[in-house]
């Protein structure tokens, strides 16, 4: 299935956070939409790598994207190297995405910035005709996304552009929601996290509010770009 847009997340709830109520508004548009997980995030304080595969699973069914895949990279552990990239490329090259949205570049877990770093190359390398790939016995294709973008994730950075999700917010929130070993629950009894207290559901919320403000909208979600935005009329900003 060639995607429209993909989205690659080091973790299972990454995407959602970040950037899950402009995936349910792409398909509220009928545009093609995936996911793809770098890791089951086997090395969270809370949940198994099991349970994070179904909250995954139905956090998918609720923005009603069309894939969802795992590369099942090892948590905190993957690298960037030649291995990981042939794997990288090879998704790529499967879905065949016009635009790809990835991890934040720079933020406070480490796997979020070499993730987007391992992806970035990726795509770069999938459009190379002399890097081969094999998927299902058949040689794939070479394909290089015409954009890709970073989504913001814990530090506090400036967008390039922000989406209006208001929309969609409750639809992202309960896709969130569905991560729901990893978040604030009064009657867990598994370890206090950074992500796992109320006032980081506070901090959360508070983000996508102050991001939709910036644009005049309730609620939005923002991106980064390595280069600058192609506007081919300038009155299409108004």
């Amino acid at each position: 299935m060639k995607l429209d847009v993909l989205a690659f997340g080091a973790h299972p709830d990454d995407v959602e956070m970040s950037c899950g109520g402009t995936l349910a508004k792409l398909v509220s548009e009928g545009r093609k939409v995936g996911i793809i997980d770098l890791t089951r995030g086997e090395l969270g304080s809370r949940g198994t790598a099991e349970i994070r595969d179904k909250e995954s699973e139905h956090a998918a069914h609720i923005l009603g994207v069309h894939v969802r895949e795992n590369l099942c990279f090892r948590d905190g552990f993957f690298l960037e190297d030649e291995v990981h990239l042939y794997k990288v490329i090879e998704i790529i090259r499967k879905y065949q995405p016009e635009i790809v949205l990835c991890n934040a570049i720079i933020d406070r877990h480490p796997d979020h910035g070499k993730g987007a770093r391992l992806v970035r190359n990726a795509l770069f390398m999938s459009g190379l005709i002399k890097v081969e790939t094999v998927y299902q016995d058949m040689k794939q294709e070479n394909w290089r996304p015409k954009r890709f973008f970073h989504y913001i994730q814990d530090h506090n950075l400036m967008p390039d552009f922000v989406i209006d999700i208001s929309d969609f917010y409750a639809q992202k929130m309960a896709s969130v929601g569905a991560h729901k070993s990893q978040f604030y629950d009064p009657n867990s009894t598994e370890p206090k996290t950074y992500i796992s207290t109320p006032d980081f559901w506070d901090f959360f919320q508070s983000r996508a509010h102050n991001t939709g403000h910036i644009i005049g909208a309730k609620y939005g979600e923002g991106f980064m770009a390595e280069t600058p935005l192609k506007v081919v009329d300038l009155m299409n900003l108004v």
